[in-house]
């Protein structure tokens, strides 16, 4: 083609031989022929994709309209929170429960009366708690609107500001931060390290729910959030290696993730580049673990943090980034998908029971399978939302309804579509656990009791006399099995967190429609 440009140009008066004319005329030929192929290969191409769009099956969507099942669990579900609270009960609506930890911090000069005992020993721990508002949080911010179709939002909002209110007391000072352990008479005061970064993370995302609300009640929580992390980065390590006696309970096996969990929800709150640069160039490659999902738990927040970010990467990407945190980006929603397919296809690091649950952990069996499946109806509704039609999985096109269809079969499971046909669910259904592990619901109202007393009421043989209405126990072993025994506390405590999660996938499942583009 440039000589045939050159000749073209050359002054008409120029004299040619017979061979460079001929030669000229063979490189036109060339250049017509060559445009002619590459339009018939392009015509083809584009009519083969149009055949292949059209032989797929028009993608599905959610159906429209509340589903009353999982209306009815949501307002099940949210009343756990109230059969937790600690101190003195405004509007309370659990007829067998009373005021409790009033005295909570007065040797310290704080008030912590507030807040949720985390499970069924009546005890309040910072990092559970704080991390059973984030959970908390991220589900009235993505779904909200569905809480409020079925009039469960300000239920949900009470609850979690019944943990911030404590969380910001427990935050007297920059770089304080208080646990408490409650073990009637005594009660024990620490300072926490890596708990900070979670509890930062509450706080940020707490931040976000309030903002329309009550402003300078979200303002308070963001510099409270912002302070925790400050402290959190400065001073890394893992609390529970200071403090062995919470190790029994709440034995954290690392502070990475809840530094990137933390910064991906101050980046939220606030839009800040330092804390999405945080997440992506400063500390992605060391902290993330890109390309090897986990399971989302209170101790390990990578998979929640993946999928947070992926929105960023699925709805925000007009934001002005750098080519390597936008590359970045990209790792954390891929990690995201290689968990989505995981639960997708069938592989042996995705084991279920024969009842088709989600299984990785004989204690607390269903945290695992609950909060996959919130984080799938939410990736699902991410790609609804970017109009993101597919999801490749091993050689095979996954719609968003594939992910909603598998957390159906998970919340079905719990609320009783299994082989012990029973319910998980405490106060859902006919059939649920009678002898849950719950110190409060074992033993009778006008009983009088000292701290060596409750052994006679956990070795009852009678049913709870109080329904822990809400709970979510731990559920079944994997051959899909449950022992309904009070003593049996690795199926039959309920956590706050098991009720956060469960919140949250039936907010995303109960109704349809797009989540918002920006928490702000």
């Amino acid at each position: 083609m440039l000589r045939f440009h050159y000749s073209f140009m050359e002054p008409k008066s120029k004299s040619k031989s017979k061979s460079e004319s001929t030669e000229w005329y063979w490189w036109l030929l060339v250049a017509v022929i060559a445009v002619l192929l590459a339009g018939a290969v392009y015509a083809t191409v584009w009519r083969n994709f149009h055949d292949l769009q059209n032989k797929l099956p028009p993608i599905r969507r959610p159906p429209r309209g509340v589903t009353k099942k999982y209306s009815d669990a949501l307002g099940i579900s949210t009343q756990f929170f109230d059969v937790q609270k600690s101190g003195r009960l405004e509007n309370n609506q659990i007829g067998w429960r009373g005021d409790s930890g009033l005295q909570d911090g007065k040797e310290e000069n704080i008030d912590l009366s507030k807040g949720l005992y985390d499970a069924g020993d009546l005890i309040k721990f910072g990092f559970p708690m704080a991390f059973t508002a984030t959970i908390l949080a991220w589900s009235i911010l993505e779904y909200g609107q569905h809480m409020e179709a079925v009039k469960e939002l300000k239920h949900a909002q009470e609850s979690l500001r019944w943990i911030t209110d404590y969380l910001i007391n427990a935050h007297p000072s920059d770089n304080v931060l208080y646990i408490q352990l409650h073990s009637e008479p005594k009660f024990c005061w620490f300072s926490q390290v890596d708990v900070a970064a979670e509890t930062a993370a509450a706080m940020a995302a707490a931040s976000l729910v309030f903002k329309n609300h009550d402003v300078q009640y979200s303002k308070l929580l963001l510099k409270h959030a912002q302070k925790l992390f400050e402290f959190a980065d400065r001073y890394p390590g893992i609390y529970s290696r200071s403090i062995p006696q919470i190790q029994d309970y709440y034995n954290s096996s690392g502070y990475l993730d809840e530094l990137l969990w933390a910064a991906s929800w101050l980046y939220h709150a606030t839009g800040d580049g330092y804390y999405i640069s945080y997440v992506t160039v400063m500390h992605g490659n060391a902290f993330a673990n890109w390309g090897n999902p986990t399971w989302l738990s209170w101790d390990d927040k990578l998979a929640g943090m993946q999928v947070l970010l992926s929105r960023v990467n699925f709805l925000n990407s007009e934001k002005e980034m750098s080519i390597a945190e936008n590359m970045n980006l990209q790792m954390y929603r891929r990690t995201a998908e290689a968990l989505m397919c995981r639960i997708l296809v069938p592989s042996p690091t995705s084991q279920k029971t024969n009842g088709g649950l989600i299984w990785v952990n004989d204690w607390d069996s269903l945290q695992y399978s609950i909060a996959t499946s919130f984080l799938a109806v939410v990736f699902s509704d991410y790609m609804f939302a970017s109009k993101t039609p597919y999801l490749y999985c091993s050689g095979k096109l996954y719609e968003p309804m594939d992910l909603r269809d598998f957390a159906v079969s998970q919340v079905d499971y719990v609320l009783g579509n299994n082989p012990m046909n029973m319910s998980y669910l405490v106060g859902y259904g006919l059939n649920y656990p009678q002898y849950v592990h719950h110190r409060g619901a074992s033993i009778p109202g006008n009983a009088t009791t000292g701290c060596e007393d409750g052994f006679k009421w956990l070795n009852s043989t009678k049913p709870n006399p109080n329904l822990a209405i809400g709970a979510v126990v731990g559920g079944p072993f994997l051959n899909d099995t449950y022992i309904d025994s009070r003593n049996n506390s690795m199926q039959a405590e309920p956590t706050t967190y098991n009720s956060a999660f469960f919140v949250g996938l039936l907010s995303g499942l109960v109704t349809s429609s797009s989540v918002v583009r920006s928490f702000t």
